[in-house]
């Protein structure tokens, strides 16, 4: 009686769920069975869920038609080079808050995190002229510092907040130990705020990866364009190729998802290993 009772009350939850992961999926599945038709059967009306014979000539296109792995390759080396940049220097700034003492230091937090109240569209015009004067533009450093300088502020304020966590004796110490300060930060409070640090790292990459506007603007040739402004140049005047679209987008989705799904297990360790103990 007592476990028809639990399963009912947890039934509507495990429904919502349910419904929840539904929602998710649909559309993942849908690019998958668009992306296995033909352009004729993607087309025609009444639509089909399932192709009535598959084919992958829409990935087979995809890359023979577009320089495809041109466009992931400078993808994945502008949103590495984000990750790694605003994980490194949001770390140090967020330890130099948490640690020392900085003269008004809640004025500058304040500034920082007000930089993010400006409209990105704003600040296009001003990066482009700048990029243009010193000779980056069209080139993935020139792409990158944009998206390291969006991402600083969340990095600052994600780092200090998990090194505040950490208590200041811990420094002291493996200071008292014979530790220097960055060997103190590098091995004894880093491994204790990971969580912080995977939380910047997947916001970084992301925002980088999954940008069309400022790669749009920052580059004009196909050697220097990402991943998410190939896909968009599938999209013509007066015809797109529906099949080649979601094969494109349904490949450029996997690194997100394997990013999520491969540090998930290193959050959790992260979140378990940073409690301090007595």
């Amino acid at each position: 009686m007592r476990r028809l009772k639990e399963v009912q009350r947890l039934a509507p939850l495990y429904a919502a769920l349910v419904a929840m992961t539904v929602i998710v999926l649909f559309p993942l599945a849908w690019m998958l069975s668009t992306s296995l038709k033909t352009e004729s059967e993607a087309l025609a009306i009444p639509v089909s869920w399932w192709p009535s014979h598959p084919t992958i000539s829409a990935y087979v296109e995809m890359w023979a038609e577009k320089p495809f792995l041109t466009y992931f390759m400078n993808s994945t080396i502008v949103s590495g080079v984000t990750a790694l940049a605003a994980t490194l220097l949001g770390g140090l700034a967020g330890y130099g808050f948490s640690r020392f003492r900085v003269s008004r230091a809640p004025w500058i937090l304040g500034a920082i995190l007000a930089t993010q109240m400006l409209p990105g569209g704003l600040l296009i015009g001003p990066y482009f002229k700048v990029l243009s004067a010193l000779e980056l533009y069209n080139t993935r450093l020139g792409l990158a510092l944009p998206f390291i300088t969006i991402s600083l502020p969340f990095a600052i304020w994600m780092s200090k907040a998990f090194f505040d966590t950490v208590p200041k004796e811990i420094d002291e110490s493996a200071l008292v130990d014979g530790c220097t300060r960055w060997q103190a930060f590098r091995w004894i409070v880093v491994p204790l705020a990971a969580p912080g640090f995977v939380a910047i790292a997947i916001f970084s990459f992301l925002l980088a990866w999954q940008d069309l506007l400022w790669s749009l603007v920052l580059t004009s040739t196909d050697r220097m364009r990402t991943v998410t402004v190939g896909i968009m140049l599938l999209i013509g005047l007066f015809k797109v190729k529906w099949p080649m679209l979601c094969a494109a987008s349904l490949i450029a989705a996997l690194p997100a998802i394997g990013l999520y799904l491969g540090l998930q297990r290193y959050l959790v360790q992260g979140l378990t290993g940073g409690a301090v103990k007595g």
